[in-house]
């Protein structure tokens, strides 16, 4: 359920000595995995690590108020509106004067206010500061929106000691001592002042999960993976016609899909006449994450035929001929 990262977030979160401060809490011990999204803004406070570089290794630094920040060696710099990693580059390609090979790391030991963190498929994941009240909706129109591959359902989670999440279908995970709840994107984007547009508290972590894929093999025009669309239904005949439709060698009367058993490795095989689907007289067929519809070939068309072996008799004067041409 949890995948690595969400893991590594929920760890640092419980090293955060009081979930309740405010804007000069201080950051999760793991802040350095969010090191490459997040954004550096003035009142952060940074831990540059330059082992060869004794006026700045192991030391804190605060960027100022107008953005920049004061190092040792390097001088004032720019840093809001850098990326850890950028801060990092920067730094390395300044202290290349002083030294052959740098080695620089930088880390976040406070941050300006209380994050959320926006994890998988948003357009820009990273942790956003949560400066007053802001909702769901809210903080994720900040993080520029979901991907086009983004999932119908989308994931919050919060520290049983911030409180629960005010919705009854939240659940409780009381090995992580958090609370969850999965909320469908459709019903959260088309409500009108939805309860699902819960305040977000600080430390939330908010999950993207990205859309599983149905492939297409055979007989169709673009074989290979198909993303699923935001409608909740897709059927065996939309997907072919997203495939580019059938080619003229497809058995369209024979198509098979194979679906995942679960806690298996088996797949369960459903036949779909897509020629009469087309002709109206049978029932399409809906298709589910993971899906592989299969498109064979007709038997009796030409390529079908050519699986025949045929025995193919060359007149003499045209095996002397090629014959010559080859020895030219």
């Amino acid at each position: 359920m949890w995948n690595t990262t969400l893991i590594l977030v929920m760890a640092g979160l419980a090293a955060t000595a009081a979930w309740g401060q405010q804007a000069q809490a201080p950051a999760p011990a793991e802040g350095a995995n969010f090191r490459p999204n997040y954004t550096l803004g003035p009142d952060d406070q940074i831990l540059v690590r330059a082992p060869n570089a004794d006026e700045i290794n192991e030391k804190p630094f605060r960027i100022e108020s107008d953005g920049t920040i004061n190092l040792p060696l390097v001088g004032r710099i720019r840093a809001a509106g850098m990326t850890v990693t950028e801060l990092e580059a920067e730094l390395k390609q300044l202290l290349r004067k002083y030294l052959r090979e740098p080695v620089v790391q930088v880390n976040i030991v406070q941050f300006r206010g209380d994050p959320v963190f926006m994890l998988g498929a948003f357009r820009s994941p990273g942790i956003y500061p949560l400066r007053g009240r802001h909702t769901l909706v809210e903080m994720m129109a900040t993080s520029g929106g979901l991907q086009p591959n983004a999932g119908q359902t989308i994931r919050v989670t919060r520290k049983k000691a911030i409180g629960p999440i005010p919705l009854p279908t939240a659940i409780e995970d009381a090995a992580a001592g958090t609370t969850y709840v999965e909320i469908n994107m459709a019903r959260l984007i088309d409500s009108v002042n939805p309860a699902e547009d819960i305040v977000l508290e600080p430390y939330d972590v908010i999950t993207a999960t990205r859309t599983v894929g149905v492939f297409v093999n055979g007989e169709v025009i673009k074989p290979g993976s198909v993303d699923l669309p935001d409608t909740p239904h897709i059927s065996v005949a939309q997907l072919i016609s997203q495939a580019g439709g059938l080619t003229r060698e497809a058995d369209g009367a024979n198509v098979t899909v194979l679906r995942p058993v679960l806690q298996s490795n088996q797949r369960a095989r459903i036949p779909v006449n897509v020629k009469k689907v087309l002709a109206g007289e049978a029932k399409d067929v809906p298709v589910l994450p993971g899906d592989v519809v299969n498109v064979p070939r007709r038997p009796d068309s030409f390529l079908g035929k050519l699986k025949t072996p045929v025995l193919i008799v060359v007149p003499p004067l045209v095996t002397a001929v090629i014959f010559q041409l080859i020895q030219r």
